[in-house]
């Protein structure tokens, strides 16, 4: 069958950078063949700290995860959702985890796993896009274009292999205004050698592009180096995953056992990237909650605990710092539907060897509400700012603005 008609415009727009970066100019990008370059070259040197950030898409419900069991309220206002004190796995005489996440609950036995409760920003927002926007820019009070990861690379030099996303789709976290993070597919899925052909022409460079055409055909190309230098080291992560864990997937299509398998590969093989980020979606529990979160909750910390072991064990594992967050929490109140609604602050994980385990942060009261939401203890942007400061070895001023107060979790 003969392959349908592309002509070069199309394939320009269909790249989807030209929407996405909103700008016919000015942008700065690299290639993969600088990436891979720098992986041979100068690898991460031991004691040089990396973060990985854990998106959980869909507003986690914080009160049924990290569980104030010995609370009267918790069970009144969850009369039916509520987990019994004797099913939850203490963590002290008040809170406890999810029944789901005994792995976790290690990590906070070998003091590897700090919770930040509370965990929230100024006037919240309860819309799933607007809430996730704050939490990725790290701006609450205005829109802007930029993340907070995107800033911190503005700020810390041009070399592009310090921040990856694992998937095709780069959140908002990653953009900067003059440097973005690279987006790292691992489907395996390639194309037919007839469409490369006629892509490879498409994305030829000629006299009268723009920047940011020059820009998408610089992409495409770089590309195809990484995936033919890159292919055989990320080949094997699938086989780190069983096939009964896989579950939830990301924004990108693969489960987060999957990613983070692949960061594990990156990290041991010395791949000199700073940040990685990857993510879990499904979190929107508005009805029959309890199954479906305790089931979500299962994978992320199947995925976790095993990376989080398989790091302590490298001498370049034990650099990492993973912290997983969601866009908001739920409502303290149970809804008709054995669910609950969008709510405002949660717990946020940060958890590896160079973690100092325990509680961060104030317990929010369940009677002392704001209109039904818990009122927020810890502004977000102050974990962002230790990880940068701490783990990153950075200013986070550009980043999360001025002012920020240490948590103490590094």
């Amino acid at each position: 069958m003969k392959s349908p008609t592309i002509d070069r415009r199309r394939f320009l727009l269909g790249s989807g950078v030209l929407a996405a970066l909103g700008v016919v100019g000015g942008v700065t990008t690299v290639t993969w063949e600088d990436l891979t370059s720098a992986a041979h070259e100068r690898p991460r040197a031991i004691g040089d700290g990396v973060v990985v950030i854990v998106t959980m898409y869909g507003g986690n419900d914080g009160i049924n995860t990290v569980i104030p069991y010995a609370d009267n309220a918790y069970h009144d206002n969850r009369p039916e959702l509520a987990y019994a004190p004797q099913d939850v796995l203490h963590l002290d005489d008040r809170l406890g985890l999810n029944p789901a996440m005994t792995g976790l609950a290690k990590q906070w036995q070998n003091g590897s796993l700090a919770i930040v409760r509370g965990v929230g920003y100024p006037e919240p927002d309860h819309s799933h896009f607007r809430s996730m926007d704050i939490w990725q820019t790290a701006r609450p009070q205005s829109a802007v274009h930029t993340g907070w990861i995107g800033r911190w690379l503005d700020a810390t030099g041009d070399d592009p292999l310090r921040a990856v996303c694992v998937g095709p789709v780069l959140p908002m976290l990653a953009i900067g205004e003059t440097t973005t993070a690279a987006a790292l597919s691992t489907s395996g899925q390639g194309l037919a050698t007839s469409a490369v052909g006629t892509l490879t022409s498409l994305g030829a460079d000629q006299s009268g592009d723009s920047p940011a055409e020059a820009m998408v055909c610089s992409s495409y190309r770089a590309e195809k180096t990484m995936t033919s230098t890159f292919g055989p080291l990320l080949a094997g992560t699938q086989k780190h995953t069983a096939s009964g864990t896989q579950g939830a997937k990301g924004r990108g299509g693969s489960s987060l056992a999957d990613q983070l398998a692949t960061v594990a590969t990156c990290v041991k093989a010395g791949v000199p990237t700073k940040v990685y980020s990857v993510s879990i979606s499904g979190f929107d529990t508005h009805a029959d909650e309890r199954e479906t979160q305790q089931r979500l909750l299962g994978q992320l910390d199947s995925a976790l605990s095993g990376f989080l072991t398989e790091m302590a064990a490298d001498p370049r594992g034990r650099d990492v710092v993973v912290m997983a967050y969601s866009e908001f929490g739920r409502r303290v109140k149970a809804n008709a539907s054995e669910g609950t609604d969008h709510g405002t602050a949660g717990p946020v994980l940060v958890a590896g060897a160079p973690v100092h385990g325990g509680f961060y942060g104030d317990e929010p009261s369940l009677t002392d509400l704001d209109d039904g939401d818990l009122k927020v203890t810890t502004d977000f942007r102050d974990v962002y700012a230790e990880l940068i400061d701490r783990a990153l070895g950075g200013d986070p001023t550009p980043a999360v603005g001025p002012g920020r107060k240490p948590i103490g979790f590094l």
